[in-house]
């Protein structure tokens, strides 16, 4: 792939992933899990498809661009370690789990949320000085089985979509 068709690339993903974001916050998730700080993780879904279409370089840089981006829009500063480490982490696991052959996309998306899920616990744990948010982490680890099959399924979709309109990956 060409380096501006790249770059061009990697812009409209990290604008996708912050739109993504906001448009996550007209889901009123609670009123169906209500619990605090539950949320669909669409902004994933650009994770994902950035690391199988671009690497884990390019994933890299879209995911730190999101989360720098979103919280200075936002902001919100402080949500930005949690983002952070949330996404780093995520990513990490992604990558590794997404050389295992045999794993399905399904797969390497749930991991990637359960491990999004342990980032955002640690980033708690950071800024509380203490390990009270780990007694959460059962119930977020529950949830990220949901949201991360939903990130695998809209992927999967995706890459169908792309491969019959003859997307070609790097």
């Amino acid at each position: 792939m060409k380096t501006t068709r790249k770059l061009t690339l990697c812009a409209v993903l990290t604008a996708l992933a912050l739109a993504l974001s906001y448009f996550e916050s007209f889901f009123p998730l609670t009123a169906v899990i209500p619990l605090p700080g539950i949320k669909l993780g669409l902004a994933n879904l650009v994770t994902v498809f950035a690391l199988y279409a671009l690497g884990p370089g390019q994933a890299l840089l879209i995911l730190v661009a999101r989360c720098l981006l979103g919280a200075m829009f936002a902001g919100n500063l402080s949500a930005l370690l949690f983002s952070l480490l949330g996404g780093l982490t995520a990513l990490g696991v992604m990558s590794v789990l997404s050389l295992c052959p045999g794993l399905s996309l399904y797969g390497v998306s749930m991991g990637g949320a359960a491990a999004h899920n342990c980032g955002q616990v640690a980033a708690a744990m950071l800024v509380l000085g203490g390990a009270a948010p780990l007694a959460y982490l059962p119930v977020l680890l529950a949830v990220s089985l949901l949201t991360g099959t939903l990130t695998g399924f809209l992927a999967s979709l995706l890459f169908r979509a792309l491969d019959r309109a003859q997307f070609k990956r790097s």
